[in-house]
């Protein structure tokens, strides 16, 4: 069975990584600070990210302190990395920005900056231009965080051979509600038993405490 190689949880202003804080700010702090502040103890240089709505800022930031520490990923390559994510608001905060942007005739003036971020995917393609993924991706919209969808989409991916690797999760943002729960899922082939985090199961997903 394909295994989790690592997983990152981002909520109430702190980030985890297979179970331990690696950042952390007071909970009364602004999102949009929190995120500055989290990238930036990475030690990234990647301005892009400060130009990102919300959705795709909290999506950057789980696969980034995920990917710089799993090297199943660089041994796996980018070009044979699928992306798997999905959401409950779909793009609904920056779809609100939008909407305010046109609600006036007198004062039309959507802007590109804005509009590019109106569909849920875009977070997928943020991740896959900033790591150079290829690979299959899928984003879907559910009422909740679906583990049995994910874990049999992602696995069918892997059993098919169109992929070697996935991210896969959960990037939610509705407003100042935001989490985001992100892991790699591997073959079990050479996987050694102290490196990954179980099964890549319904199970085993919420084992990590989701």
């Amino acid at each position: 069975m394909n295994v989790i190689s690592s997983y990152c949880h981002i909520k109430n202003n702190r980030v985890s990584r297979n179970g331990f804080s690696v950042f952390e700010q007071k909970p009364e702090i602004a999102f949009f600070e929190f995120a500055s502040a989290a990238f930036r103890n990475l030690g990234v240089a990647y301005p892009k990210f400060f130009k990102m709505d919300a959705l795709c800022k909290l999506a950057l930031l789980a696969s980034e302190y995920l990917l710089s520490a799993d090297p199943a990923f660089g041994a796996t390559g980018p070009e044979h990395t699928g992306i798997v994510l999905s959401n409950r608001s779909s793009s609904l905060e920056t779809d609100r920005a939008h909407a305010r942007s046109v609600s006036n005739p007198e004062a039309y003036f959507p802007s590109p900056a804005v509009f590019v971020y109106t569909l849920p995917n875009i977070m997928i393609g943020e991740i896959s231009i900033r790591h150079q993924i290829t690979g299959e991706n899928a984003c879907f919209v559910t009422p909740g965080f679906d583990a049995g969808l994910i874990s049999g989409y992602v696995n069918q991916l892997l059993e098919q051979k169109l992929v070697k690797a996935c991210l896969a999760g959960w990037i939610e943002l509705d407003g100042p509600s935001y989490e985001a729960f992100l892991y790699l899922v591997v073959p079990p082939q050479g996987t050694a038993k102290n490196s990954n985090f179980g099964p890549h199961s319904t199970k085993g997903i919420w084992d990590l405490g989701f």
